[in-house]
């Protein structure tokens, strides 16, 4: 069983004795990039036969890319967009649509359809921002060591581009989990760390 699945195999476990008053039961995954939260939410997404949300589509569009929001801790993600169109919806029993923001055309894309069901997943950086942390029933954080996180960005976007993420990304993400006590939020969280997992819940 590799890290993921050992991961995975936690959280279904721990999703399967919650509950919520108002289906679907709703479930953040958050952390540090490259540690591992898309394919986590994959598995997820077809053990439950349920969808999931990417906060990467809720990047801020051109004219929301101002110096003041982009030093807010937090800030570099379209929030107010997920709450109004993913969380209010299934809050109040309605479909979600969504436009994806498409990264080549630094512009909102085609729509997304989603058909809540049991349980939703929202995975991605800032899905436990302040603004948005309350809407879910659990909250999962998942991190990784430094060294572990740029060989797995090495391998997955290549060195121009991890420069990137080192130097810009990053330490944008670290601010937003320190100043926004991400992790002190969660109840779930794992920690990898030289390719092992440990995993904590509360």
């Amino acid at each position: 069983m590799n890290q993921s699945e050992q991961m995975a195999e936690k959280m279904i476990c721990r999703i399967e004795k919650s509950h919520s008053d108002h289906p679907p039961l709703l479930v953040a995954i958050d952390g540090r990039c490259a540690a591992g939260k898309t394919t986590l939410a994959s598995i997820l997404a077809d053990h439950f036969s349920c969808d999931a949300v990417h906060m990467d589509d809720f990047f801020l569009q051109p004219n929301q890319r101002t110096q003041e929001r982009l030093a807010e801790p937090g800030g570099n993600v379209d929030y107010e967009r997920v709450e109004a169109e993913v969380l209010q919806p299934v809050k109040l029993g309605q479909g979600i649509v969504y436009r994806r923001f498409d990264c080549s055309r630094m512009a909102l894309g085609e729509e997304i359809a989603v058909r809540p069901g049991k349980l939703l997943i929202v995975e991605g950086a800032y899905s436990c921002h302040p603004r948005l942390r309350d809407y879910f029933d659990l909250r999962i954080f998942v991190s990784i060591d430094a060294k572990t996180q740029m060989e797995r960005i090495i391998s997955r976007n290549g060195i121009e581009r991890a420069q990137i993420f080192r130097d810009r990304w990053i330490p944008m993400e670290e601010n937003y989990i320190r100043a926004c006590r991400v992790s002190e939020c969660c109840q779930m969280h794992f920690d990898v760390k030289d390719a092992h997992v440990q995993a904590d819940e509360k």
